[in-house]
């Protein structure tokens, strides 16, 4: 008999189970799908010959810019539909961090199957019955939020929405109504620690056990998550999804610093991003999903743009998905090189939020001479915003920067709460010409 549970099932089971659904996906996508059915025409796949697992490397790579093409090309939704639009029964659409939003269709069916991944996500981190959910955000047509919230109202878990209120409203509300798992993105739990040290409100005493943060790689950098935890007097748990690929990852609650890919509901390859051959457990290479369970847009052997590690060490009994140390480690298309150093955002952010007297930061790297150039505006607190404070806090900033990253940035201070504050992802990296 097969477990219930798919975190519990043998690597066997999972890879059967992987490969029946893909054969099943396959052939549906090259019956009905018009873009898969022109792009595999034209790469020379032959879906008819497709077997199953052993075969998924012959499917051409997909990247997110030729998603964003055929929407563009193909407004309002694309080709990338199996079923006729009237089939689809919710919209949600990208956050546009690295471009222009696109748009992602759900039937009732591929929204059954997202809280099914949800129900095992809050397996993995322990939610119990008694846990009272707080989603401190607006509702918009950003995914994340939806799945999170039904996913915790499908389990009968009591669910606060907490939209168009103020970060104080927010936060009293969490506190009264004694919430014990937060959901929102890294940024937002910073903001709401921030906000709640200057209200002098108690949430270090308050009933919250678990922050769910998710959207940004800030819930694996230690710097940032020690910041949240230790003032909350919660654990953090990291979760990744797309809105393209859906809520696949999360962090559990007995492996701090690994993120756990959920592989009955997809495919997950590591795989080297120059060469595009697989990598070695514990080497560095790029995420490639296939979904299994969003038919009606799918995507087959998809280019994440996240660089990650596999554990080198397969543990014997527990869950045994994929598991990757550090969670997301950065992002491709986000490396800038600055005088011969490789360095990505998240190694700034390390940096920074280790340094107690940084409020806020922004980050622009710009060409200067033909060569690419870092400025880093540095907000301080309140208690350290007067002139020698500041000066050594820029001093202490440059200092870190060239300790860690090997190369001197521009660093300079601005006043208090003149940076942006953000309550979706935080964009604190700029490229600018």
């Amino acid at each position: 008999m097969v477990d219930p549970f798919p975190e519990s099932w043998s690597r066997s089971q999972i890879e059967n189970n992987q490969s029946e659904r893909l054969r099943a996906l396959v052939k549906l996508v090259s019956e009905t799908n018009p873009f898969w059915k022109e792009r595999w025409k034209r790469a020379g796949f032959d879906p008819s010959s497709f077997s199953g697992l052993e075969d998924l490397s012959r499917i051409p790579l997909l990247t997110k810019q030729e998603l964003v093409d055929d929407q563009n090309s193909n407004l309002p939704y694309g080709r990338n539909l199996t079923f006729p639009v009237t089939d689809y029964s919710r919209l949600h659409q990208t956050s546009g961090t690295t471009g222009k939003p696109m748009r992602w269709l759900d039937t009732p069916e591929s929204w059954n199957w997202f809280m099914e991944c949800w129900s095992q996500i809050y397996r993995l981190i322990g939610v119990t019955s008694e846990d009272v959910f707080a989603f401190p955000f607006s509702f918009g047509p950003f995914i994340g939020f939806w799945a999170a919230f039904e996913g915790a109202q499908r389990l009968g878990n009591l669910s606060l929405t907490m939209g168009g209120m103020t970060s104080e409203a927010r936060l009293n509300m969490i506190l009264e109504l004694e919430a014990t798992v937060i959901c929102c993105t890294p940024t937002y739990a910073l903001r709401l620690t921030e906000v709640a040290e200057a209200r002098q409100l108690p949430i270090s005493e308050s009933s919250v056990r678990l922050i769910v943060v998710a959207g940004e790689p800030g819930g694996a950098i230690p710097a940032i998550r020690n910041r949240i935890s230790s003032a909350w007097n919660a654990r953090v748990i990291d979760h990744w999804g797309m809105t393209d690929i859906g809520s696949l990852g999360i962090e559990p609650i007995d492996r701090p610093g690994q993120l756990v890919i959920l592989e009955s509901e997809c495919i997950a390859e590591i795989l080297d991003p120059e060469t595009l051959n697989p990598v070695e457990p514990g080497e560095l290479g790029e995420l490639i999903l296939t979904n299994l369970g969003r038919t009606g847009q799918p995507v087959i052997r998809y280019r994440t743009g996240d660089l990650v590690k596999q554990c080198k060490e397969v543990p014997e009994s527990g869950c045994q998905f994929l598991s990757l140390d550090g969670g997301i480690l950065g992002r491709a298309d986000d490396m800038v090189t600055i005088r011969g150093n490789n360095v990505f955002p998240s190694s700034l952010d390390a940096i920074l939020r280790e340094i107690p007297g940084v409020a806020e930061y922004m980050i622009r790297v710009v060409t200067h001479r033909s060569m690419p150039h870092m400025k880093v505006e540095i907000e301080p607190v309140v208690e350290q915003a007067d002139e020698g404070s500041v000066r050594k806090l820029t001093t202490l900033v440059q200092q870190r920067i060239k300790d860690r990253l090997n190369f001197q940035a521009e660093v300079v201070p601005v006043g208090v709460n003149e940076l942006p504050r953000f309550e979706l992802k935080g964009r604190r990296f700029h490229r600018e010409s």
